[in-house]
């Protein structure tokens, strides 16, 4: 899932897997979502969230799970909607996460959800942060069930308080898969792999905010998940959205000053700067976001070296791109491009 509001077919394959595991055929309910079962197996054509949508509600009613088959215990249909009924009436962010978190340690069985603050949150009283632990060492038997968790839990907390909750920093337990490139849009510009547990963090002060939904406006909400809860809250028309449009269209060389890019927009650069950062972000940090990802992607194609790939992204040295990546990553740019990770964009 990636902004321009597309969804990767490793998703799709892991989605249906819990059908495979039973002896079941994905092929009928696939055509039936409108996706094509040859392009998903190929890998070759993403797939419309609203397609994606629909494939995952038709996978919960096959297999009367709506963790489709990612937990030792059924997720049955309705538990979705009946957490969202309990959430609506709690007054703040932290009450409604605490709940969340009470309500899955009660219906699943391969992970504990819970909401950390403080010294755990990694930056003092600044972060807080939702960690998800599981009983597998190393790579969880269903990494997808994980993935899924994350997707709708942020999705249902932004939708609570109606702004979009910005990840500071995500954790995964596992080693990084060959979608990575997927994960800086899915989640965070910042993300590490092989940490002790999986983990989202988010600014702390969010937790105050009121909840601000009702059983009125739940009924819709209800209707449009859980496509709502992949695309709706990436603010493509906020501030953040039109600087990222603009230095897309320009090479990361090309790129200009803060000051610049807030008269191309007709904003002052005090009111941008101030709404980019109630948007969860800066103008460097949105840099750093669009060169990792333009790393990532370079680097899989293969047709240029990693030297030439630190100069296309701005970077005047080499070196200073091979640490900015071992920070974004994890991993050295050369064994990156040499395992052929990434996914197109």
């Amino acid at each position: 899932m990636i902004e321009k509001g597309t969804i990767a077919p490793c998703f799709v394959r892991a989605a249906v897997q819990g059908m495979v595991d039973q002896g079941l055929d994905p092929d009928p309910l696939l055509r039936k979502a409108g996706i094509d079962p040859d392009a998903v197996r190929s890998g070759t054509s993403r797939i419309p969230p609203s397609a994606y949508s629909a494939m995952l509600k038709l996978v919960a009613q096959v297999l009367d799970d709506e963790l489709f088959g990612q937990d030792s215990r059924r997720m049955k249909v309705g538990s979705f909607a009946m957490l969202c009924r309990l959430v609506i009436h709690a007054p703040t962010l932290e009450k409604a996460l605490t709940l969340i978190c009470r309500f899955f340690g009660l219906v699943l069985d391969d992970v504990v959800i819970t909401l950390a603050r403080g010294a755990g949150a990694g930056r003092g009283e600044r972060l807080a942060r939702l960690e998800f632990a599981t009983p597998f060492a190393g790579r969880p038997r269903h990494v997808f069930g994980i993935e899924a968790l994350l997707t709708f839990i942020h999705g249902l907390a932004c939708w609570l308080v109606r702004r979009r909750i910005a990840i500071v920093q995500a954790d995964f337990s596992y080693p990084m898969p060959e979608y990575a490139s997927e994960y800086t849009v899915l989640y965070s510009s910042r993300v590490r792999f092989q940490q002790p547990v999986t983990a989202l963090a988010f600014d702390a002060t969010l937790l105050a905010l009121p909840v601000r939904q009702s059983e009125r406006t739940l009924k819709t909400f209800l209707a449009e998940a859980p496509e709502n809860m992949l695309v709706k809250y990436k603010n493509i028309t906020s501030e953040a959205g039109r600087v990222r449009r603009v230095l897309r269209r320009l090479p990361p060389t090309d790129w200009p000053k803060f000051e610049d890019i807030a008269a191309h927009l007709g904003v002052p650069a005090s009111t941008l700067r101030r709404h980019l950062h109630r948007d969860g972000t800066s103008y460097q940090q949105i840099k750093d976001d669009l060169r990792h990802h333009l790393a990532l992607l370079w680097l899989a194609e293969g047709s240029r070296g990693v030297a030439d790939v630190a100069a296309d992204l701005g970077f005047a040295e080499p070196s200073a791109f091979h640490r900015a990546f071992r920070k974004w990553t994890g991993s050295r740019p050369g064994v990156y491009r040499r395992q052929g990770r990434g996914v197109e964009p």
